[in-house]
């Protein structure tokens, strides 16, 4: 029986850049790897599986930081990435996130 691979509801890009992670106290500063309107991907190995993290985007053409809350929902080794699932943004940040995201879709 062959597997079908799972087809994601929000295609991740590319995204290359670095984003400010708030853990706890702490403050990253970490590059992304791909970023979609419900997550993304970032070369961290300082954070925790389960972690909430505050994330800051500054995103081209924005007038401000996009500021989003996450969880840290999974790590890997040996290549220190980890996968932060978003969970509550505004209107605006949704918005902004959108307009980055739209011209970049496949």
């Amino acid at each position: 029986m062959q597997t079908v691979p799972m087809r994601r509801r929000h295609p991740r890009v590319p995204a290359g850049f670095l984003v400010k992670l708030k853990v706890g106290d702490r403050t990253l500063v970490q590059k992304a790897r791909d970023l979609s309107m419900t997550g993304m991907l970032v070369d961290c190995d300082t954070t925790s599986i389960g972690d909430e993290v505050q994330v800051e985007l500054d995103l081209p053409n924005e007038a401000r930081p996009v500021s989003i809350a996450g969880q840290v929902l999974r790590a890997s080794r040996p290549y220190g990435t980890r996968a932060i699932h978003f969970m509550d943004f505004g209107w605006d940040d949704m918005f902004a996130l959108a307009r980055f995201l739209a011209p970049r879709l496949p």
